[in-house]
């Protein structure tokens, strides 16, 4: 039960530190403890037949298990430090940058060295962003697609399961420190190391808010990120994801001067339902494989929101919204964009006569009931801003499912080497509310794994 290293969390953080360290110390023993299944028992019972909604199962397949939240996802690494995180704040912009080239370079490794890689630099549309005042971010983006990543996935786990222990279907239930010596706390045993690597991700935040709370490790309150999937014809930003792919175009609103921005863009793509600690939200998947391509490409609009003293619960601000969603319509709610700005509320009728089909079975409803009026302006001005650049996005028939939220963990106190107060224990990834992304996360988990291999 002794180890060299313990991490906590299979996702992109924990599967590159485990990497990296086994390849640079081949003699340490390392163990991880995943909350999930192993990547090959990862299975949704959602079926769109016989189960249409979410049956709340103990651990959610989609958000947890080997190669956690982003096993599923469509597998875009953004190698930026524009958007993502802000880990390049601690280690460097060079390094940061550097670190998550490496981590492409794994991946191609891995699987997806005949995936594409896009690019910002030298595109038009920077230049049409700015002439209708809006504004794309900087990035390289490799698209693996979910099919690609999978499989980058079941390789990168081939690979590991003969250099590391792995503990599944296992609850860590708290940390303790003696003497230098830490001991991870299961249920029913308990496990002990010379360094601890925590990398839960963003389904873990309220896990990591009571670890922190017990080892009097500082954090600051973060913001969250409401808004809506946008699903449209492909057709309307073929122009663009045939250039970048992964647009990250932001907006400031002229009404509040708030800031509105695209993510997660996915042409050709499949809007899909997402569980976060029970609540249903959006979330979207593009392939790899034309052959699994849609007509449809969907994206999410954003808008971010910090608060200030004395509110410090933005998470619980968000969860709240989407309770109400999951309240009026069981889960997630579609509403045509026409039918928003006439103060309809969508029904299957018109749904039915529309010209574009949703890739998500979701429910009819009225978002306005739903997202606050704030936030459902700023989305309806970024909607008018984008058809500018993109004709046809504020069409009617374009559907808003809602809604998305975007969670963001309390942002922990750790130094250049993502250490934490307490020596040996480190928090990488998306738990540490450094990284919100699978390139920063996988980065920072290179980089701690480097730390400890060099003392």
């Amino acid at each position: 039960m002794k180890y060299d290293t313990i991490i906590i969390g299979a996702g992109p953080g924990g599967i590159f530190s485990a990497y990296e360290l086994s390849k640079l110390r081949p003699d340490h023993k390392i163990l991880m403890i995943e909350t999930g299944n192993p990547l090959e028992k990862r299975r949704c019972p959602i079926d769109g037949k016989k189960i249409k909604s979410c049956i709340r199962c103990k651990s959610c397949a989609i958000m947890n298990g080997f190669g956690g939240a982003g096993a599923f996802s469509d597998g875009k690494y953004n190698i930026t430090n524009e958007f993502g995180g802000n880990l390049y704040e601690y280690i460097g912009k060079e390094e940061a940058l550097d670190l998550m080239n490496y981590v492409d370079d794994i991946n191609c490794l891995f699987g997806g060295a005949n995936t594409r890689k896009f690019s910002t630099a030298n595109s038009d549309l920077k230049r049409v962003c700015l002439q209708n005042d809006l504004h794309l971010l900087d990035a390289s983006v490799r698209h693996l697609g979910t099919d690609v990543n999978y499989i980058i996935l079941e390789n990168l786990y081939a690979h590991l399961k003969e250099r590391v222990t792995f503990k599944f279907n296992t609850h860590v239930e708290m940390i303790d420190v003696h003497e230098g010596v830490y001991e991870v706390k299961t249920k029913d045993e308990s496990f002990f190391g010379d360094h601890v690597i925590v990398s839960t991700g963003r389904s873990g935040s309220k896990w990591m808010q009571d670890i922190c709370s017990h080892l009097g490790i500082d954090t600051k309150s973060n913001r969250v990120d409401i808004g809506v999937r946008v699903e449209i014809p492909a057709a309307i930003f073929e122009h663009i994801t045939s250039q970048v792919y992964e647009s990250k175009i932001v907006y400031r609103t002229k009404k509040y001067q708030d800031k509105v921005r695209t993510f997660c863009m996915n042409p050709h793509g499949v809007v899909v339902n997402e569980n976060t600690n029970g609540i249903i939200t959006a979330n979207g998947h593009s392939y790899e494989d034309e052959a699994l391509f849609t007509e449809n490409t969907n994206f999410a609009l954003l808008v971010s929101n910090h608060f200030t003293e004395p509110f410090k619960n933005s998470n619980e601000y968000g969860e709240s919204i989407a309770r109400l969603s999951n309240m009026l319509g069981g889960g997630v709610i579609v509403q045509r964009f026409g039918d928003l700005i006439r103060g309809q509320r969508t029904n299957q009728h018109r749904i039915d006569g529309s010209f574009l089909t949703p890739t998500l079975n979701a429910t009819p409803g009225d978002l306005a009931l739903v997202i606050p009026k704030r936030q459902l302006d700023d989305i309806i001005e970024m909607i008018y801003a984008l058809d500018k650049i993109a004709p046809g996005t504020a069409s009617d028939d374009t559907l808003l499912y809602g809604v998305e939220v975007k969670f963001y963990n309390l942002q922990v106190s750790v130094d250049h080497n993502l250490e934490t107060c307490h020596p040996g224990l480190y928090v990488i990834g998306d738990c540490s509310g450094v990284t919100h992304s699978l390139s920063h996360a996988s980065a920072s988990g290179v980089h701690v794994a480097r730390v400890i291999a060099n003392q």
